[in-house]
């Protein structure tokens, strides 16, 4: 349905407008979604791209390597296609289960802020327009395009399939939620917005630390007595921007408690060499009273 009103609105305003698909090979009706998904576009008279993608669990989940492999791939669609930006259709719905669960996994006060209308990723700006609309009006709109055009929508079962947590949540405890508070997901996309400010507000304090911790050219590194100089909070804050300053996750909650007990502990001058922090792909090592991320082989 974002298609259909994207199409409208580019029509209007004499805009071109590409429809990304993405296989991702993980249900056995994946390749009639491919071809539905041309048909919409044949429909609204617009071009459409599909890319299939290899999901790599590793070890992060189903969910997490999946929604992985589906933005790398279209980010290589918006590439091919020559765009810069995209358009997701999340709803209000989305974001509140969002909010839940990240709550529930104890992501934190900055967390709740869960899924922005406007991001930047991979050198796009990423468009979700519809975190305010609910489920219900969406699908309700499908209904009817699919008496005039008699183009019918497709069904993930996966977003049935209680063994994957956002299911688990959708089919056992939003009913509940349902029944003793209906207006749950305003209420918590409401806090979505609010924590938004908020991390909005902390990253803008980071920012303007950041200069003060005497970074290198590169970003790669930066001061260990600056950092100690701060109030504790603002040193969290200014890590987590140095992260994604380098384009790097956030490490869990337990993880980043155990960066800063670290790095509050060892030797002013950084002569504890036994300071091997690992994330992702790269290493955080405190040398010569700097704080630097190196890859493996500058560990060795």
């Amino acid at each position: 349905m974002l298609a259909l009103h994207a199409a409208h609105v580019a029509r209007r305003l004499g805009r071109r407008l590409h429809c990304f698909h993405i296989h991702h090979g993980l249900q056995a009706g994946a390749d009639d979604w491919l071809i539905q998904a041309h048909r919409l576009a044949g429909l609204l008279g617009v071009g459409c791209h599909s890319r299939r993608v290899a999901v790599d669990v590793d070890g992060r989940g189903m969910e997490a390597a999946a929604r992985d492999a589906r933005y790398a791939g279209l980010a290589g669609l918006a590439a091919q296609a020559g765009v810069g930006c995209l358009l997701l259709a999340h709803h209000q719905d989305d974001q509140a289960e969002t909010v839940l669960l990240r709550l529930l996994r104890g992501a934190g006060p900055l967390g709740l802020a869960a899924m922005r209308p406007v991001m930047e990723r991979d050198g796009l700006v990423w468009v979700r327009p519809w975190l305010d609309q609910p489920r219900a009006a969406i699908l309700d709109c499908a209904r009817r395009f699919q008496s005039l055009s008699g183009w019918q929508p497709v069904s993930d079962p996966s977003n049935d399939d209680a063994r994957y947590a956002r299911a688990a949540l959708r089919t056992s405890l939003a009913p509940l939620l349902d029944a003793r508070w209906p207006a749950w997901r305003r209420s918590l996309a409401r806090h979505a917005r609010q924590a938004r400010d908020l991390s909005d507000w902390v990253a803008a304090a980071a920012r303007e630390d950041w200069p003060a911790l005497e970074p290198s050219a590169d970003g790669r590194a930066f001061s260990l007595a600056a950092w100690r100089a701060l109030p504790a909070p603002r040193q969290v804050a200014v890590l987590r921007h140095w992260l994604q300053v380098l384009g790097l996750r956030m490490p869990t909650e337990a993880r980043l408690r155990n960066w800063l007990r670290q790095l509050r502990g060892v030797h002013a001058l950084g002569h504890d060499r036994a300071v091997q922090l690992r994330h992702e792909d790269i290493w955080i090592v405190v040398r010569r009273g700097r704080v630097l991320c190196v890859s493996k082989t500058q560990v060795e």
